[in-house]
């Protein structure tokens, strides 16, 4: 058993009909983005990419084509932003000021890239007063749009405990939400 685990990587045998060249250039941004939005600090998300990846490579025969690609993705980036989050010797919160992680190439001007930028920092500031379990539902339903099901069978919990955590995770983002916009008002007065 231990010898198979140390093979050579190649394609997975039975491996269905998406290539997997292909399903990394267009999932990339998609992957990078959904583990900056767990917590995973700049500096460690290119690892974790990587990381999901391998998963992806060696698991790409166990997904059924016929199902959306980005829940099967989302689960993998989950585990492995939660292992690479066990593993840390201490919780490092670090949000970045610049947001060059989800630059919009649409801004139209240095007024709307500020107020993208402050809005993207918001959003990660509030985030991070989030637990993984309440910032990974959250992030799957009101920033991906995924329905309420789905997200259940993507993190493997039941339909009860997604309402619940949505609910919390929600109160808890709007109340850091506005401590920082609060904050960010006493210190534009003075």
């Amino acid at each position: 058993m231990r010898h198979e685990a140390n093979r050579v990587l190649g394609p997975p045998p039975g491996t269905s009909s998406i290539d997997f060249e292909t399903l990394f250039r267009q999932q990339f941004s998609y992957v990078f983005r959904t583990l900056r939005r767990l917590g995973v600090r700049p500096a460690e998300v290119d690892d974790l990419v990587q990381e999901v990846f391998t998963v992806v490579f060696r698991r790409l025969a166990d997904y059924d084509p016929s199902r959306p690609i980005e829940p099967w993705l989302f689960g993998i980036a989950f585990r492995t932003a939660s292992v690479h989050r066990r593993t840390l010797s201490r919780r490092i919160v670090e949000v970045f000021a610049d947001g060059d992680d989800f630059r919009d190439d649409d801004a139209t001007g240095p007024e709307v890239a500020a107020a993208d930028r402050q809005a993207r920092h918001l959003v990660l500031e509030g985030l991070e007063a989030l637990d993984l379990d309440h910032r990974a539902v959250l992030i799957l339903h009101d920033i991906e749009g995924q329905v309420v099901p789905k997200i259940a069978e993507t993190l493997g919990v039941p339909i009860n405990t997604v309402y619940s955590r949505l609910r919390t995770a929600r109160a808890k983002f709007a109340t850091r939400v506005r401590r920082l916009r609060r904050r960010q008002g006493e210190e534009e007065v003075r």
